[in-house]
């Protein structure tokens, strides 16, 4: 009898055992089969199609067309759909989504929906840095977007991502994106420890731009326009076709920032170093800047207002209707220049 039931028992776990055993093999075989899958390649170069779609996508934005975004995006992502292998139009797509939530306040009612761009531009930035892990710029624009996303989830394991992704992107290419994580951090508020380092982001943009300290009080500038460049790393600390305005639209945030923190008198400072930019006369904001000089010591309350109770114009630039625009609106149009004619993405990394 007892021999009975110890057989019995013996093949009960021998069956357990084999199930056990099946079930990770399995996950062995589900595991080795992601692993051994080829990574996703790059396209050697894009459709006509994509090129197409990606010309509109700067001639909507440098034009400050933003209504015209919901017909661009539906031209880049057929594009995509085309050829998921192509890094400027997932990069393109990606931008198109951040500038759509970025600028909402445009929208004469703002959905709750409007929050899915985040997600969407943060898929479109994870699928353009695989394929071009060299373009620093894009690494930072998807730590931006790993944070909002965080943030808009409540998922704290997403928003330390994020912040990594960001200090990576930062070490990296320091000279865009110091700008990038701290324009990206300044909606903290201002008695966050990472606001601090945020606007010390800023200070340490000046300071590379500039190739030696910019003094903290006076924040001089006028001295280092000579340095200004179309080549290398540093090119990003000036205007571009890219950018048409992006030397104004740094100090204006910069500016914006200081007021924030509490130091008005700085800021005025700050935000008159635009004014040195050969292009300042033709910048679209610059009656804002001319409003935020006058109006710096009354906007230090104002900029640290929660965001629901935020003025539309008197508010921190990352929350306006031109929080892109600022840079990136073009006075009239301009063309392409040549550097900027390179095939691929990788091209324009560093």
């Amino acid at each position: 009898m007892r021999s009975t039931k110890l057989s019995h028992f013996m093949g009960l776990v021998t069956v357990s055992l084999g199930a056990a055993v099946g079930v990770l093999a399995l996950g062995g075989c589900a595991s080795l089969a992601v692993w051994s899958a080829p990574d996703k390649a790059p396209a050697a170069q894009s459709s006509a199609k994509a090129r197409a779609a990606n010309d509109r996508f700067w001639q909507t934005l440098h034009g400050g067309r933003y209504d015209d975004l919901p017909p661009l995006l539906d031209e880049l992502t057929a594009a995509y759909l085309e050829n998921p292998n192509d890094a400027q139009t997932a990069a393109h797509i990606g931008f198109a989504h951040v500038w759509r939530v970025s600028e909402s306040a445009r929208l004469s009612h703002r959905p709750a929906t409007v929050t899915d761009d985040i997600v969407l531009s943060h898929k479109y930035f994870s699928e353009a840095v695989r394929l071009a892990p060299k373009d620093a710029r894009v690494l930072g624009f998807l730590g931006s977007m790993e944070l909002a996303e965080g943030a808009v989830h409540g998922d704290e394991k997403l928003k330390r991502r994020g912040y990594f992704t960001s200090i990576d992107a930062k070490d990296a290419w320091p000279e865009f994106n110091l700008f990038t994580m701290g324009y990206s951090l300044s909606r903290l508020p201002y008695t966050d420890g990472k606001y601090q380092d945020a606007v010390a982001y800023q200070w340490q943009t000046l300071d590379l731009c500039a190739e030696e300290p910019v003094d903290r009080k006076t924040a001089a500038f006028s001295r280092y326009m000579s340095k200004e460049t179309q080549q290398g790393t540093k090119r990003v600390c000036w205007n571009s076709w890219i950018a048409p305005h992006n030397f104004e639209g740094f100090f204006l945030n910069m500016g914006d920032m200081l007021v924030k923190q509490g130091d008005p008198e700085t800021a005025r400072r700050v935000y008159a170093d635009a004014k040195l930019s050969k292009t300042y006369e033709s910048w679209p904001y610059r009656d804002v800047l001319e409003e935020r000089i006058a109006q710096a010591a009354d906007n230090v309350a104002l900029f640290r207002k929660p965001l629901v109770d935020a003025e539309p114009r008197r508010t921190m630039m990352v929350n306006t209707v031109f929080s892109c625009m600022a840079c990136h609106q073009a006075s009239a149009p301009a063309a392409r220049p040549a550097h900027e004619l390179e095939p691929g993405f990788d091209a324009h990394a560093r």
